[in-house]
């Protein structure tokens, strides 16, 4: 059964009927499944008829839990952005980053569609976006006469495939020119499928090559090379310069065998993969596990309960908490550094007459949160997290940006790193076990 709260207040008719659900307050069935019958319950919606006898507390406690689960949404749904620790844009909403993915990032990469400057032959059917406000329909004209299925699936198809013929040729023009870099990025899918992206970048930008559906079969060093090799040869051995991918265990064996059979090639792991296995191994010593775990519950407990979470709005002058960073520890520091910008006016909320009269003051994680955000030891440990993450996030920026490449000065930005995280403590052990963690990735 669903941990959803309605089904509380209904019960499905039959172990075989699962949208049929039945009002345990006024008997009604509804036929859309639990979604239908917390509509019915809350009342407002005018497909589904109103539960005349449900207790107002019910009504609100499912209306909550819905508003709750639509914020929720939003948040997953919100494109992260890397952003400097300086940068304290109001403008973004509350979410976290979700996609773990690490991408080699180091050129401007050339686009190919509704953005780009290249024309292909659909685009005679489409007109510029006006620049006035015309409503969402009509932005191509009124009366566009679209292309027919036939021209569609024949010639125009045709002609799109050349089009992007000639993109891909202008490319291997310039990789046999100044050379290129494979980029091979591996992540999840949705529907569980492991797939394999491959890039290639050169000056002029980078291009799409293929995706591998690797879901199949596993990915180790062996079968790791056999892509490696594969795809250097449809590019050729005497244009590719390096060969660069995450520093997961079985590309590193992947590219040492690489060495040996194209001796003049390099596997390079991605620098922005690299100082985002810092901040995971970082995030695992003491003090700095103890402290983003709890700064992500008490930030997950606000969040998740709307009334909570615009109460807490009007305390911070409606700034968000959340800063979305392009991983998953990058937004939690990022967020780590809006709560401490934050921490006064979040005090004050715990302390304040709003707070103590709420009913969330009375929820036992409603007491634990107020001792986090009122805790002295947690905003001190705060302090010595943003010490340690502060240069190593403004290098992150550096390296997954598309300015230029990371290489030429990666190595004296860590130095800096070190040099930045070293005059900030008067006592070394506070950044021993961090430097330990530096020097290894």
């Amino acid at each position: 059964m669903s941990e959803d709260p309605a089904w509380k207040y209904g019960k499905k008719l039959s172990g075989t009927n699962r949208i049929a659900v039945m009002c345990l307050f006024c008997d009604k069935i509804t036929k859309g499944g639990i979604f239908c019958h917390k509509q019915h319950l809350i009342g407002t919606y005018s497909d589904v008829a109103r539960c005349l006898r449900c207790p107002e507390n019910v009504r609100e406690e499912i209306k909550t839990y819905v508003e709750g689960k639509k914020e929720l949404k939003r948040q997953m749904l919100h494109q992260p952005t890397v952003t400097n620790l300086d940068d304290d844009d109001d403008e973004t909403e509350e979410g976290e980053a979700v996609d773990l993915s690490v991408r080699s990032k180091s050129q401007k990469r050339t686009t190919y569609g509704p953005t780009s400057s290249v024309k292909g032959p659909l685009d005679c059917y489409y007109q510029p976006k006006p620049t006035d406000n015309v409503g969402t329909s009509g932005h191509y004209g009124v009366g566009m006469k679209p292309p027919t299925y036939h021209e569609v699936s024949t010639s125009y198809l045709a002609k799109e495939v050349e089009a992007t013929q000639k993109i891909v040729e202008d490319h291997r023009v310039e990789w046999k020119h100044l050379g290129c870099s494979i980029m091979m990025d591996k992540w999840m899918a949705r529907t569980g499928k492991m797939i394999i992206n491959v890039l290639v970048n050169s000056p002029k930008g980078s291009l799409f090559l293929e995706s591998i559906d690797a879901s199949d079969s596993s990915t180790d060093s062996i079968k790791m090379f056999s892509l490696f090799q594969s795809t250097i040869e449809k590019i050729g051995p005497e244009n590719v310069v390096q060969v660069i991918t995450d520093n997961a265990t079985e590309n590193v064996k992947a590219g040492a065998m690489l060495k040996g059979v194209f001796p003049n090639i390099y596997w390079t792991p991605c620098a922005a993969h690299c100082i985002n296995l810092m901040f995971g191994d970082i995030f695992k010593e003491r003090p700095f596990r103890g402290v983003f775990t709890k700064a992500v519950r008490a930030h997950s407990y606000i969040v998740q309960r709307p009334l909570l979470l615009n109460m807490m709005r009007r305390f911070t002058k409606q700034k968000n908490l959340v800063k979305p960073g392009k991983t998953r520890f990058a937004t939690a520091f990022l967020t780590l550094h809006r709560m401490h910008i934050q921490k006064a006016n979040l005090r004050s909320l715990f302390i304040s007459d709003e707070w103590n009269n709420s009913k969330f003051a009375k929820e036992v994680m409603g007491k634990v949160v107020a001792l986090i955000m009122m805790s002295y030891t947690f905003w001190n440990n705060v302090v010595h997290a943003l010490k340690i993450g502060g240069p190593l996030i403004k290098v992150l920026h550096l390296v997954d940006g598309e300015q230029k490449p990371p290489m030429g000065y990666l190595f004296e930005a860590m130095d800096r790193v070190k040099d930045s995280i070293r005059k900030s403590f008067s006592d070394p052990h506070k950044y021993a076990k961090v430097f330990d963690i530096i020097d290894k990735r």
